[in-house]
C-alpha cells in the first residue's frame, strides 16, 4: 500500500479458522490497519483507524495489574485459557448474565445469534448460584442481565430481586424494549424489585432503520418503552449499533431525541457493528471507527459537540472506547464538562484498577435515574443559585460514550487482555466479550456453546 509505515506488532486470529497468527499495525497517511497472514488462508488487512483524533494521541501508558481471582492456567495462550487466566490485564466492570436464549426478535444483527425457537432457561436456582459465584470471586460487580431477550421470562422480577438481596449494588436489562412497551405494568415491577437501568436497544429514529437492523418498524415501540420506563423511575441508556450505509447519518439525531427525553434518558452508548454472531454480509473494507463516530457527531450537531470533548476510559485499553460527559443547559444546549479531551497527559499512566473502580461507580450513578429534585428552603439567592446548579448537574447530565467491540478481522489480543466487560459461562468462568462471542466466517466459536 502506498506510504506504508510500520507502527507495532500484535497478535490475532485468522478469520478463517481462529488460528492465532502474528499481525503487525501499519499506516497509510491518515489509516491505521490490522495486517496479518495465515499460512493456509492468506493475507487479511482491516481497517482499525482513520483520521482525527490522531492515533498515537489516543494511546495511553497503563500500569502493570495483577488478576486476583485467576480461574484458568495458561496453556493454549490467548484467546484460548480465558476464565480468566492470569495474563489477563483487568478486573471485571460489569459482568453480563445470559438468563435466556430465547428472543421475541429474530434480527439480521445479533451478537448472541438468538432467535424465536424456544430453548430451556436457566433456573433461578442456577442464576442464584451465579450471583453467589461472583460474590466468591471478586464481586459484587455491575451486572447486566441479557440474552437473548431477558423479559421473555416471567420470573425478571424476582431474578432482579434476587441479586440485589444478595448484595449486588447495580443491575441494568439489556432489552430490545417490545414488552416494556406492551405491558406499561412491567417496568413499575422491575424498578420495584431494584432494577436500577434500562440498557436500551435504540439504533435510529427512522423506522426505515429498524427494519434493517431488526427486521421490522419498531420505532413505535421503542417511544413507548422509554415512556413506561421513564413513568417507572427508571435511568435509560440509548444503545445504538450502527450500521455502515443505514444509520450512521441518524447519529446527531439519536443524540437530540436522548437530549428531549432528559433526565430520564442518561446516556447513550454507541456500539459500530461488529462481525460476530449474526451479522448482515462481510466485513466492508472501510468499517466504522472510533475516530469517525467522534467526525460524525461534530458534524451532525454543527459543531456544538466537538470530538476534542471526548477522550478514551481509563479502565481498559484506549482504543475500544471513547467517553464524554455533557450537562443540559436551561437554553436546550448541552455543554460539556470539559472544552477539550479529559484524557490524563500521556505522562500520567493509567491505574486499571483505579480506573475499573471509578468506571463501576460512574456508571451505575450516571445511568441510573436521578434523585427527585428537592425544593431548597434557604432564603439567600446565592446559596440557592448554588443548589439550583448543584441539582442540574446531578439530574440533567449525560454520558455519551462508545464501544469498539472486536471480531475475527480486527481482534487484536494486546486489546483483549485489557477487557473489562466479561460474561458468565455456562461453565463457570469470565470470559472477555469480544472472545466469548468470537466467530470464524463459518460461525464457529471458541466459547459461546
Amino acid at each position: 500500500m502506498e506510504n506504508e509505515r510500520f507502527l507495532a506488532t500484535t497478535e490475532s486470529v485468522c478469520p478463517e479458522c481462529l488460528k492465532v497468527i502474528p499481525a503487525r499495525k501499519v499506516s497509510s497517511y491518515d489509516q491505521i490497519y490490522l495486517v496479518k497472514e495465515c499460512s493456509d488462508h492468506g493475507e487479511f488487512r482491516t481497517l482499525i483507524w482513520d483520521g482525527e483524533p490522531d492515533y498515537r494521541g489516543w494511546h495511553r501508558e497503563r500500569l502493570p495489574v495483577k488478576i486476583e481471582n485467576c480461574v484458568t492456567q495458561v496453556e493454549k495462550g490467548c484467546p484460548y485459557d480465558c476464565g480468566p487466566c492470569p495474563e489477563h490485564r483487568q478486573e471485571p466492570c460489569c459482568v453480563l448474565l445470559e438468563i435466556t436464549e430465547n428472543c421475541n426478535l429474530n434480527c439480521p444483527i445479533c451478537f448472541a445469534s438468538a432467535g424465536t425457537a424456544k430453548s430451556n432457561n436457566p433456573s433461578s436456582i442456577k442464576i442464584k448460584d451465579w450471583y453467589r459465584w461472583l460474590l466468591d470471586h471478586g464481586g459484587p460487580y455491575n451486572v447486566q442481565l441479557s440474552g437473548g431477550e431477558p423479559t421473555v421470562r416471567d420470573d425478571l422480577p424476582e431474578i432482579i430481586w434476587m441479586g440485589k438481596q444478595l448484595g449486588f449494588p447495580y443491575l441494568q436489562l439489556n432489552t430490545n424494549g417490545l414488552r416494556l412497551a406492551q405491558e406499561p405494568e412491567l417496568a413499575n415491577k422491575l424498578k420495584e424489585a431494584g432494577l436500577d437501568c434500562v440498557y436500551l436497544q435504540f439504533d435510529g429514529t427512522r423506522d426505515e432503520i429498524y427494519r434493517k437492523t431488526r427486521g421490522r418498524a419498531l420505532l413505535n415501540e421503542k417511544m413507548k418503552a422509554i415512556e413506561h420506563c421513564a413513568r417507572a423511575g427508571l435511568g435509560i441508556a440509548l444503545v445504538p449499533t450502527l450500521v455502515p450505509g443505514i444509520n450512521t447519518d441518524n447519529i446527531g439525531a439519536i443524540i437530540d431525541f436522548a437530549t428531549s427525553q432528559m433526565p430520564h434518558v442518561r446516556g447513550v452508548h454507541f456500539q459500530p457493528v461488529s462481525y460476530f454472531g449474526r451479522y448482515p454480509g462481510a466485513p466492508p473494507e472501510n468499517r466504522i471507527t472510533i475516530p469517525r463516530i467522534l467526525r460524525e457527531i461534530e458534524e451532525q450537531t454543527a459543531g456544538k459537540i466537538k470530538k476534542d470533548n471526548f477522550g478514551p476510559v481509563g479502565a481498559e485499553n484506549p482504543y475500544c472506547t471513547f467517553h464524554g460527559n455533557f450537562t443540559l443547559e436551561p437554553g436546550g444546549t448541552l455543554k460539556p464538562w470539559r472544552s477539550v479531551s479529559c484524557c490524563p497527559s500521556p505522562a500520567e499512566p493509567v491505574d486499571p484498577k483505579v480506573g475499573v473502580a471509578k468506571s463501576r461507580s460512574f456508571i451505575a450513578r450516571q445511568w441510573s435515574a436521578p434523585e427527585p429534585a428537592g425544593k431548597c428552603c434557604n432564603q439567600d439567592p446565592r446559596v440557592a443559585s448554588l443548589d439550583e446548579f448543584l441539582q442540574r448537574i446531578t439530574t440533567y447530565t449525560m454520558s455519551i460514550s462508545g464501544m469498539a467491540f472486536q471480531d475475527a478481522w480486527n481482534l487484536d489480543l494486546e486489546r483483549l487482555r485489557d477487557c473489562k466487560l466479561y460474561i458468565f459461562s455456562p461453565q463457570g468462568k469470565l470470559i472477555p466479550f469480544c472472545a466469548y462471542n468470537l466467530t470464524a466466517k463459518n460461525g464457529q466459536s471458541i466459547y459461546r456453546p
